[in-house]
């Protein structure tokens, strides 16, 4: 029997952590996710999430971050042209190529800010959910001077 690995869809996908669930227990796939750059992807609290990617050698100007339709879009580019003609390398092991990574959020995931430390870019993120979405407790209340009434007065054995 063949085996299915849904990573690359589930590593892409926040906020849908029951789906994520649900299709790694499917099986397993082979299928080959780009691999550059690398990220994490970790839940920082219930509601919270941060992408970490390493961008070496990437400056704030070269990397583009945009939202649209619950699609999370970082792009980083970097002229090497302009740097080459300066400099002579005898090795050339950090890569400086072009990327453009996608991000698949689920509803009321809503990007709360973006840091480039050390290398790597932080993208925070929160879900938040509308007042009207959220669950609710409804109070019972009985009428003022009533009792309780009994349905069925015989005691559980």
């Amino acid at each position: 029997m063949r085996a299915f690995d849904l990573t690359p869809l589930y590593r892409s996908t926040i906020g849908f952590d029951r789906l994520g669930t649900l299709l790694d227990s499917l099986g397993t796939f082979d299928g080959e996710a780009p691999s550059y750059p690398p990220y994490n992807i970790e839940r920082v609290g219930e509601n919270e999430y941060r992408i970490s990617m390493a961008v070496a050698g990437f400056g704030e100007g070269d990397l583009d971050i945009e939202l649209k339709e619950n699609t999370l879009t970082i792009r980083g580019e970097k002229n090497t042209e302009t740097e080459s003609r300066d400099k002579t390398f005898l090795h050339r092991g950090i890569a400086s190529r072009s990327f453009e990574r996608r991000f698949q959020l689920a509803d009321h995931v809503v990007v709360k800010s973006a840091s480039l430390e050390h290398g790597l870019l932080h993208v925070d993120l929160v879900r938040e959910i509308p007042e009207a979405k959220k669950t609710r407790s409804i109070p019972i209340s009985t009428k003022t001077g009533e009792t309780a009434k009994v349905i069925d007065s015989k005691a559980a054995a």
